[in-house]
């Protein structure tokens, strides 16, 4: 499958095996890899050398086509491959005719020069390949195509954010979402007609905040 319709000079088209990752897996990580994905491809490389475009922050970007055998979550392995890669990639989930895909802001680790930090995963939602609306805006800088690829996953490519900054306000809708989640439990389990009315005035105050960044 060809991807983003790139330059014939970003095509790699090699196979990565599986056990490449070993090292950075458990047994029942090992394991899962082998039973959910059917291969890893190596499909493309976005740098200075293939594309005439330089980063400051991002030397390349990595385009990794990963062919599955059941449609499943793969967030956990994706998380595996990214942290054992050093360059940001951009993954490409494929299952059938259907297509998914991923990608991580992330920064090298400050102890362990073998891993790096995924400071945040922007992923879209399964789709068809005929529907397939996202693109690789090879323009301006290696930092401004993955920061507008990723803007493009989290629905915000509208708006006026640097990608750290989108990162900070998706962590905190995450965290608001988490204390929401929280809250309806508690509400749900408490029989004490005032803690119950404390509970929800705090839900609503979270509610509340979670609006403004919509």
């Amino acid at each position: 499958m060809k991807i983003f319709e790139l330059p014939q000079s970003t095509i790699v088209n090699r196979a990565i095996p599986k056990n490449s990752f070993d090292k950075f897996t458990n047994t029942k990580q090992k394991k899962r890899l082998s039973e959910i994905v059917d291969r890893i491809r190596w499909a493309n490389k976005v740098s200075l050398d293939t594309v005439n475009l330089s980063g400051k922050d991002i030397a390349e970007i990595q385009l990794f086509d990963i062919r599955l055998k059941k449609k499943e979550d793969i967030s956990d392995i994706l998380t595996i491959i990214d942290r054992a890669i050093p360059y940001h990639i951009i993954f490409v989930l494929g299952f059938e005719d259907e297509i998914k895909y991923s990608a991580s802001q992330k920064h090298p680790h400050p102890v362990n020069e073998d891993n790096t930090v995924i400071d945040w995963s922007f992923t879209s939602e399964w789709l068809s390949v005929n529907d397939d609306y996202y693109q690789l805006n090879l323009k301006q800088s290696l930092d401004f195509i993955f920061a507008d690829f990723c803007k493009q996953l989290s629905g915000k490519q509208q708006e006026k954010l640097s990608l750290a900054q989108l990162i900070v306000k998706q962590q905190k809708i995450a965290e608001l979402n988490k204390n929401i989640a929280g809250l309806q439990v508690a509400i749900k389990g408490t029989r004490q007609f005032n803690k119950k009315v404390e509970l929800n005035i705090e839900l609503q105050k979270q509610l509340k905040k979670l609006k403004s960044f919509n």
